[in-house]
């Protein structure tokens, strides 16, 4: 009997302490995230998808995009840069002093030493706020990915394998809905070395009416459809790439800054 009950208050502990751990701690964490703000900014972040990419967050789901793609973009942790904005009056004595000082990934200390140097001199300058990691190189996004980035999406496709590419901001980095759904059709004819399947029951080939639809698609000849014919893309591949284009990490937060008009976005 004294055997059973320590049994029964062990299984108990380890079963409440899961439950603590898995269910507990993160909507202690997460349940009470809510809409917040841009960094120097009102503008509110973020806002509620469109109904097409809401809907095609599903069709993300359904596709099982989430199994190759993730949409988490990593950092570890931020530099700075000094720009040079104005050299003043004394324009060969501020060159002669920026081209021997370091500008780029600079720590704070660093950057407010050099900014120092250079405004004695007579330039003008500004601090970027850069983030730094793997992700960040690759031209996936310009800042980690937080909890604020996913408020509005359920289930949240976070994803856990890359054999693509990061997806958290491609929004940004591929806004052009033609090749989002050239690649979903035939992905090695916009990305060459592609290992993506392409995704061709999102698509149907229809006879040509009386003339050719301005929704289907530009193929290369040798993927082009028999003469006469066209390919059209589903409701489902236009909510696909709706919510593809909506998503964008691209404004900084309180959380997560960075300086936005020190970036261009990589493809």
């Amino acid at each position: 009997m004294k055997g059973g009950a320590l049994v029964f208050l062990a299984t108990f502990i380890a079963l409440g302490s899961s439950w603590c751990g898995f269910v507990l701690a993160p909507e202690l964490q997460l349940g009470t995230a809510k809409q917040t703000t841009v960094l120097n900014s009102s503008d509110a972040y973020p806002v509620q998808r469109t109904g097409d990419a809401t809907l095609g967050l599903q069709v993300y789901r359904a596709s099982g995009c989430a199994a190759c793609h993730t949409e988490q973009v990593q950092q570890d942790g931020v530099a700075c840069d000094v720009v040079l904005t104005g050299a003043g009056k004394n324009l060969a004595a501020v060159s002669n002093l920026v081209s021997t000082l370091k500008l780029n990934g600079l720590t704070k200390d660093e950057a407010d030493v050099a900014s120092q140097k250079i405004s004695v001199a007579g330039g003008k300058v500004e601090t970027h706020i850069v983030a730094t990691g793997a992700d960040i190189s690759r031209g996936w996004g310009l800042r980690c990915s937080v909890t604020e980035d996913f408020l509005y999406d359920y289930p949240m496709p976070l994803g856990s394998l890359r054999v693509g590419p990061d997806l958290a901001n491609v929004g940004a980095r591929l806004p052009d809905a033609n090749w989002q759904l050239l690649h979903l059709y035939a992905p090695q004819s916009v990305a060459k070395g592609s290992m993506m399947p392409p995704f061709r029951y999102l698509f149907e080939t229809r006879k040509i009416g009386n003339a050719s639809s301005p929704d289907a698609l530009q193929l290369p000849k040798e993927l082009a459809p028999p003469a006469g014919y066209e390919v059209m893309p589903t409701d489902e591949a236009k909510e696909l790439v709706a919510y593809l284009l909506s998503l964008r990490i691209d404004v900084p937060l309180y959380d997560a800054p960075f300086t936005p008009r020190a970036f261009t976005s990589k493809k």
